[in-house]
């Protein structure tokens, strides 16, 4: 890739808690083009939101730490910003739309000084001026009478309108880069869709570069263009999402298609889940931290953590059966039926 707009390389993070260190993103690295779309996906605390919060450094130290690797966005190294360099960046040129609105949005205050504030924090402009933007954005994102919703406060909105005002807020310095963190868990799936179409809609008026950060797939189909499958704080695959989603090879990526709710599928037959649990992130894993839950493990993948290896262009995945080759002895796996996610 030239010139791409971000590069992580062997990004670590740990949080200490006593004497305990849990060490939640370990060596992750990736890159995103210019008006690319990626998506990470994986089980909650698998390192996706601690990735992202990461790339705008708002770990909270303590107990969190950046403990290592290089977060280069147009060539400027993040982690070697200042503060005060770093709070020019935020808002402007990167933008996060946060899990929960709810919480997000600071109940005392309208909307629109909300998204005032944004504005002329980033922008040498009067405050009629950023008033003027600030109606142009909720209109933007699809609220309803704009002009008179500017003065209302979150809880005058819905859940759905809320999420819409925090991409309006996010957007509304026309940012190079959106980081959205779980943009529509809390929705109904009508609402989903409308927020998702909002987004693609926006990306395209303002070629911004999206990093969505989710544990629903289908989302991902519909959004990017590449995946990092994330489990216990690595990336255990990754590629574009027709290879990711028609040539998979982790058993981790297998589990989390099949057990997507799929159209077509009887509502009556049991839902596939992966047995166990993620492993403890404070304790020293021996070998592949999957393996405690994998059908297919052998004794090496208890003692030799994998390395992470090209088997295709751009496909890169962690796993000591990963080729053709190596699992022509193994039984295939039951996770089979993927197509109905893409529809």
């Amino acid at each position: 890739m030239t010139d791409p707009l971000l590069r992580v390389e062997n990004l670590e993070v740990q949080f200490r808690s006593g004497s305990a260190v849990t060490k939640a993103v370990k060596g992750v690295s990736f890159t995103l083009g210019r008006k690319e779309n990626i998506g990470i996906v994986g089980e909650s605390g698998s390192g996706k939101s601690v990735t992202a919060t990461s790339i705008l450094r708002l770990i909270p130290n303590p107990p969190g730490k950046i403990t290592g690797g290089h977060i280069y966005f147009e060539d400027k190294d993040l982690l070697a910003l200042s503060n005060k360099q770093m709070r020019d960046i935020r808002g402007n040129e990167i933008s996060m739309i946060f899990q929960d609105p709810g919480t997000s949005l600071n109940p005392v205050y309208t909307v629109g000084n909300q998204i005032i504030e944004s504005i002329k924090t980033h922008q040498n402009v009067t405050k009629k001026e950023a008033k003027r933007q600030a109606i142009e954005m909720l209109e933007l994102v699809g609220i309803p009478a704009p002009e008179k919703r500017i003065s209302m406060y979150p809880h005058e909105f819905s859940g759905g309108m809320r999420q819409r005002v925090m991409i309006a807020i996010a957007l509304a310095c026309n940012p190079k880069l959106l980081i959205a963190d779980e943009p529509t868990t809390a929705l109904d799936v009508t609402v989903q869709a409308q927020i998702i179409d909002l987004m693609k809609s926006l990306q395209d008026r303002i070629d911004t570069s999206i990093i969505m950060i989710t544990h629903d797939l289908g989302v991902v189909w519909e959004t990017c263009e590449k995946v990092l499958v994330m489990y216990a704080g690595n990336v255990v695959e990754s590629g574009s999402v027709t290879e990711i989603y028609d040539n998979s090879l982790h058993p981790y990526t297998w589990g989390l298609l099949e057990s997507q709710i799929t159209e077509g599928v009887s509502h009556d037959k049991e839902l596939s889940t992966i047995p166990g649990s993620p492993p403890d992130l404070s304790q020293d894993i021996q070998g592949c931290a999957f393996a405690a839950r994998c059908p297919f493990a052998q004794d090496i993948c208890l003692t030799k953590q994998p390395e992470s290896i090209e088997v295709e262009k751009d496909h890169f995945v962690s796993c000591h059966f990963q080729t053709k080759e190596s699992r022509l002895n193994r039984e295939e796996p039951k996770y089979n039926d993927r197509t109905a996610i893409k529809n």
